[in-house]
């Protein structure tokens, strides 16, 4: 058993019972980063023992999701089920050297102890009744055949346990608070606080870095790691994450919207979603939002984990923040400020995957490529706007927001012949770029005395189906003369349909 010379082990351990969601990855992240930031281990369990519920997908979707975020675990993964032998002799150690004991009490009785306390609004602690058993009487219980399950023998004694968790300071726990718990079931498949702290005893663990909800288990846990003669390692808890209406994030009531393969598929940088999940809990002392990987295992300490929960604005129903706004500005951040050659190959998996990217861009096309997305990305939150926004510009087939359409199109009539009219000056034109096209453009406006703003809204609705973007004659030069020039004369098209 490692001594307190040891490096640092903290471990992940998830139950593979649905998708990684951004609360599990939270505690990963910050696992990652202790284990980073001190030339630790950072270990992967997997805590599958609860066989019903425990799938291969889940697995390899945690795994996966681990993976994309660049979460590398240098142990595992292990598997809990695994260790189930190693849990079940540690109750037997602990029956033997007298820190626990078989309980046969029923259901039943158990329920009606209930009832009583529940009627004299009482609270409910188990009464300890089989402890008073002698080892005779236990013996003849279990040769009739009577089911029993083994609890933990509390120490019968005055005071608190009293443990520092690294994040709320002092805690402690009456004895005659904690009843005898529960470690084997009848069928004699381990509990979780058993199981638990057996494999961290055996895996080294130095930090238990978890959730604020494990806290109630602490207590608990102390107890088997000392009857077991264990050393115990440092606990820290992380507050919360809730909702804006103070519910606890959960797979159950939020959905989709939690699980990390969400942010995957909506556009998300690993990377950015990371920054984001650390800053759910924990910040620095000047409030620095935006960390590079060493940056952040530089930055990162227990000390900056704040007690109160955090807040994910998630905002159902609106489409624009379909998360939290502060993940998709994070995000826009890193896809604005990479170097843009460092985003290419993501953004190039999300337009093949929408059938809009052109081999050409890996070849004769790709500074054109690399500099459309250098326009573009100022303007966009995720990587898949670059398949929806940006789709002008990858292709020709594309939807008009109809807004747009009404406002800067179909308001001003006379937009139908002026139009065609400026697709045929500007294909004239000897050279193409953002100069020559403004040149042109406003040229066509004195000549005609149309309106500045009508003119550039309306080639703007035309040629990118959008009302806003980046600036027109750059956005015009990146799409091209043929392009652009064919637009505006079909435009009429557009008040027939």
């Amino acid at each position: 058993m490692p001594d307190k010379s040891d490096k640092v082990r903290v471990r992940f351990a998830p139950s593979p019972t649905g998708y990684l969601h951004i609360g599990g990855a939270r505690t990963a992240v910050y696992n990652w980063l202790f284990a980073r930031k001190h030339k630790g281990s950072f270990i992967l369990r997997i805590e599958d023992t609860d066989a019903e519920r425990s799938t291969t997908d889940s697995i390899e979707g945690i795994l996966d999701g681990l993976k994309w975020l660049g979460l590398d675990w240098d142990e595992g993964p292990y598997f809990q089920s695994a260790n189930i032998n190693a849990h079940k002799k540690a109750a037997e150690h602990l029956i033997e050297t007298g820190h626990a004991y078989k309980c046969f009490c029923t259901k039943e009785d158990l329920d009606m102890k209930r009832e009583a306390a529940k009627t004299s609004k009482q609270p409910y602690k188990y009464d300890r009744n089989c402890r008073k058993l002698s080892a005779k009487e236990a013996a003849e219980n279990e040769a009739s055949g009577i089911p029993c399950v083994v609890r933990f023998k509390v120490p019968d004694r005055e005071g608190a346990l009293v443990f520092n968790d690294l994040v709320y300071g002092p805690i402690e726990r009456h004895y005659d608070d904690i009843e005898d718990f529960v470690i084997l079931r009848s069928d004699g498949s381990p509990l979780y606080l058993l199981s638990n702290a057996v494999d961290d005893i055996n895996d080294g663990i130095t930090h238990v870095i978890r959730g604020q909800d494990g806290l109630a288990n602490t207590p608990r846990q102390i107890l088997i790691y000392e009857a077991l003669g264990a050393r115990l390692p440092e606990f820290a808890h992380m507050p919360l994450t809730l909702d804006l209406k103070k519910q606890k994030i959960s797979k159950r009531t939020h959905g989709e919207v939690v699980a990390v393969q969400f942010y995957r598929e909506h556009g998300f940088l690993p990377w950015a979603l990371v920054n984001f999940l650390v800053l759910l809990g924990w910040h620095t002392p000047d409030d620095r939002e935006i960390f590079t990987r060493d940056e952040l295992i530089a930055a990162f300490s227990l000390d900056g984990i704040s007690r109160a929960n955090s807040i994910f604005n998630y905002r159902p129903g609106d489409p624009k923040f379909f998360t939290d706004p502060k993940a998709l500005s994070i995000n826009a951040r890193y896809i604005k400020e990479l170097p843009v050659e460092e985003i290419a190959w993501q953004i190039k998996d999300k337009l093949k995957e929408a059938g809009l990217y052109d081999t050409q861009y890996d070849g004769a096309k790709r500074q054109w490529f690399l500099d459309t997305l250098n326009l573009l990305r100022v303007r966009y939150h995720t990587l898949n706007d670059f398949v929806t926004l940006g789709r002008p510009y990858f292709s020709d087939e594309f939807q008009i927001d109809q807004k747009a359409l009404n406002k800067n199109i179909l308001k001003y009539p006379e937009v139908k012949d002026w139009l065609p009219q400026l697709a045929e000056a500007l294909s004239r034109l000897p050279t193409w770029g953002a100069a020559e096209t403004e040149a042109a453009i406003r040229g066509f406006i004195d000549k005609t005395g149309a309106g500045s703003g009508v003119i550039i809204n309306a080639v703007r609705t035309v040629v990118t189906g959008q009302a806003v973007g980046p600036g027109l004659f750059e956005c015009l030069a990146a799409i091209g003369k043929e392009r652009v020039t064919t637009r505006l004369k079909n435009m009429p098209n557009l008040v027939m349909a």
